[in-house]
């Protein structure tokens, strides 16, 4: 009885995947890990929002989904084209490749420079031109632009899920699209973590607040996601749930833990030391004040992984209350890898394609 339930519930899914319709709305804030020198300096990490019922006509006009799409991640950055926000789709802000199909295996830091320039000089050139260089050479330039696609080759995502609705997701695109998006970034007080509060708080009003105690005021990507967190959990018609997005395995350097401002102080000895050597009285309240109010883990544990390419799993079945079989990926090698006697094929340029079997 149990496995035609199984068989049953399988099958509703895949009627639902087909079709492009979902019984309800989410909204999901990517809590991700920092990386690289200034990640070890300012481990806040960045925050980014997941809508998968919102899609991006271009990266500053957003649009209802159509049938078949996966949804749109929207971050605040800094100097990227003048703008305050821009709207990535889901694939490519991952993995930066426009098919789920074409993500690889494994990558180096080679691979992801292609990939991400590959992207730009096909979908955003206009907003993010070549680097000035001779007249023969095009360069790819420099900038935090590369935090617009292909997250998941430098860290790992933490995802908080909640429920919205359509008319909330259509009140949500008129503001947006009527709304000035000019650049006002500042890493203090608007910040990507601010910019996903506001974005929260315009679905959930007093959802997301800021903790003057454990992070000095400032909005971090981990504040955002405790406050999410705790409305959640006292909200359960909201269908709270976390999932986690591993890092791409591969050659390239491994992200950091995620810390709050006060927590990052007080687990350093680089920080902590000096500060406690300048007030003891200082470094005392700071410590109490994390240990009180500071703690938050992510979820690290959380049954919902979603692995490099598994795009259906993260956008089309979000919310849904029946946990599939996690799909098989086929590792990377260099002999051809073969599918039901034929070989897989691979991508432009000689990139290697997993291949994600049905559910075991």
């Amino acid at each position: 009885m149990k496995r035609i339930r199984g068989i049953l519930i399988a099958w509703a899914l895949l009627v639902l995947a087909a079709s492009g319709v979902r019984a309800h709305a989410d909204a999901a804030l990517l809590m991700e890990e920092p990386y690289g020198t200034f990640g070890a300096i300012n481990p806040t990490g960045h925050a980014a929002i997941y809508l998968n019922h919102i899609c991006a006509e271009t990266p500053t006009q957003l649009r209802p989904c159509r049938p078949g799409e996966f949804g749109v991640v929207i971050s605040r950055y800094h100097k990227v084209g003048g703008y305050d926000w821009l709207a990535i789709p889901l694939v490519p802000y991952l993995y930066a490749v426009d098919h789920a199909e074409d993500v690889p295996a494994t990558a180096d830091p080679g691979l992801e420079a292609q990939l991400r320039d590959a992207y730009r000089r096909q979908h955003l050139l206009n907003i993010i031109p070549d680097a000035e260089a001779d007249e023969d050479a095009r360069k790819s330039p420099k900038g935090d632009w590369t935090q617009l696609i292909g997250a998941s080759y430098d860290r790992k995502i933490y995802g908080f899920q909640v429920e919205t609705t359509r008319e909330a997701d259509a009140r949500f695109i008129a503001e947006f699209n009527d709304n000035r998006n000019v650049s006002h970034f500042n890493l203090f007080f608007h910040n990507c973590a601010d910019f996903s509060k506001m974005l929260l708080n315009v679905y959930y009003p007093h959802s997301i607040h800021r903790n003057f105690f454990i992070d000095l005021g400032i909005t971090t990507p981990k504040q955002v996601a405790r406050s999410l967190t705790k409305y959640g959990r006292r909200h359960p018609e909201l269908g709270f749930l976390t999932f986690v997005i591993p890092q791409v395995p591969g050659t390239i350097h491994r992200s950091h833990p995620i810390n709050g401002v006060v927590e990052s102080l007080v687990k350093s000895k680089k920080y902590v030391v000096p500060l406690f050597v300048l007030s003891p009285p200082l470094t005392a309240g700071m410590v109490v004040a994390y240990l009180a109010d500071g703690r938050f883990k992510a979820p690290k544990d959380s049954p919902r992984e979603i692995l490099p390419g598994d795009i259906e799993n993260l956008g089309r079945a979000q919310g849904v209350a029946v946990d599939l079989a996690k799909p098989s990926v086929q590792p990377a090698s260099e002999s051809e890898p073969q599918l039901h006697g034929e070989p897989v094929p691979s991508a432009p340029g000689g990139i290697t394609v997993p291949y994600f079997g049905a559910a075991q």
